[in-house]
């Protein structure tokens, strides 16, 4: 649990400011759960400069509850938390020089969302709350008002958690737990799951992944492993401590980034990604007539693929397909084993490149527009598809034929400004895999559509 909070203060000499406003949302990492928003009457003159900027002046502060009056809610809202604030330095210091003259200690684990943006988001121009929720595409009202400094630091902070693939953020939370001994069972872990789309992360004791998956309903799932009698399954009972989430809405999202979480952190209950991942492929080869022929074989990782498929049947009717939208050959794409013509050329179904009547040349046109229009390659296009609410989209971004990563967005401004969608994209490695997940899906789903840039 995180307490994402901004304070506005009075300004003045180091440890003498005053707190005027102080806004905390209570967030589980994935919605906000508490809030508590007030302005403080903070017993002294706030600096000029600092009404300037705020638009909190002296007069607004008069009937407001002083410190003391506020200290009980501080604690109870942050109790158990992780303290997240942007430039969390200077917030934690205020809360913990106002209680010190109450003559209490307040203590928390905290986490600078200026410092995870510097690791996490690169090349930023700047890090100031306002130059960077801008630059992401974050929506953001009261700037230099608590509340609106806080929400935006939510939003942002639910971008850096998507962001850090190696989950060390989510890690040290789980660390901090162990520490005060808690121990959920397993009902009580399924009771805390969603029943939606997205990735769980199942961890031991000390933090470290143990098991990585993804599914359409989480809850489900991980009941199934928590009932389930085979051996890795109760390995995984006896092992776990907590499982963690990460709703996408979007199944393509899910399965891109397990094949890629597992390969970065490799949970020992995983079976390696193998090429087996797609066993069946199709390859363009050509025969000694010069007609280009679509062959269906299993994956060899040493050559190119055309198109990847979980199965034996499946690829079997993706090539039916192509041959039947194509005019191409049954007989060159070995779909069909006859000495003479195929059966689809007494259909006129195809031009007869397999008696010799329609030239090579002619024929490979074909097979190559095939490939051209069946490849995402040197393109550039955004697929849209579900989010994790009913108002947002999920976008996945590839560019000149390169897979790039993900994002989530709820503005059209952020998807169909290239620069923004840029910045807010969780970036993800392009490989194999990535490509024949992407187009394994885009055979066999609807998304919500595609755009090309």
């Amino acid at each position: 649990m995180y307490a994402i909070l901004d304070i506005e203060t009075t300004g003045g000499q180091y440890n003498e400011e005053g707190i005027t406003e102080i806004a905390i949302y209570k967030f589980d990492g994935h919605e906000i759960v508490d809030q508590f928003i007030s302005l403080v009457n903070p017993e002294k003159t706030i600096q000029p400069f600092v009404v300037k900027l705020t638009g909190i002046n002296n007069a607004m502060l008069h009937s407001a509850p002083k410190f003391y009056e506020v200290a009980k809610r501080i604690i109870e809202i942050t109790e158990d938390c992780v303290i997240v604030a942007h430039n969390a330095q200077f917030d934690y210091r205020i809360l913990r020089t106002e209680f010190s003259r109450l003559g209490y200690d307040f203590q928390r684990k905290n986490l600078c969302t200026v410092e995870l943006s510097k690791k996490l988001i690169p090349e930023q121009p700047s890090y100031s709350l306002g130059k960077l929720v801008r630059a992401l595409g974050i929506p953001m009202a009261d700037r230099h008002r608590a509340s609106g400094d806080a929400l935006a630091t939510v939003k942002l902070f639910k971008m850096l958690l998507a962001k850090d693939l190696e989950k060390e953020i989510v890690k040290s939370f789980i660390k901090t737990e162990v520490e005060k001994g808690l121990a959920p069972k397993l009902l009580d872990i399924v009771s805390g799951l969603p029943s939606t789309t997205g990735i769980y992360y199942v961890h031991k004791e000390n933090g470290d992944l143990i098991y990585i998956g993804k599914s359409r309903n989480i809850k489900k799932r991980v009941n199934q492993h928590f009932t389930n009698g085979s051996t890795k399954s109760k390995k995984i009972q006896l092992e776990v401590f907590d499982v963690t989430y990460e709703e996408t809405g979007s199944e393509l999202i899910a399965l891109l980034k397990e094949a890629e979480e597992i390969k970065v952190n490799k949970p020992k209950y995983n079976r390696s990604l193998k090429k087996t991942i797609f066993p069946w492929s199709l390859y363009l080869e050509k025969g000694t007539e010069g007609y280009l022929s679509l062959k269906m074989q299993k994956t060899d990782a040493r050559k190119k693929e055309l198109a990847s498929f979980a199965s034996h049947a499946e690829a079997q009717s993706a090539l039916f397909k192509i041959t039947d939208n194509y005019r191409l050959c049954q007989k060159i794409n070995s779909l069909e084993a006859v000495k003479t013509h195929c059966f689809p050329f007494e259909l006129n179904q195809c031009n007869g490149a397999c008696i010799g009547k329609e030239s090579p040349e002619e024929y490979n046109r074909r097979v190559e527009d095939f490939f051209e229009n069946n490849e995402y390659q040197n393109q550039n296009m955004i697929i849209i598809d579900r989010g994790r609410n009913i108002q947002e989209r999920s976008a996945v971004l590839i560019e000149n034929g390169t897979f790039k990563g993900y994002a989530f967005f709820d503005l059209n401004y952020q998807v169909n400004n290239i620069e923004i969608l840029k910045n807010i994209i969780i970036p993800m490695d392009s490989n194999r895999d990535s490509k024949n997940i992407i187009l394994s899906y885009l055979r066999k789903k609807k998304v919500f559509k595609t755009l090309s840039f």
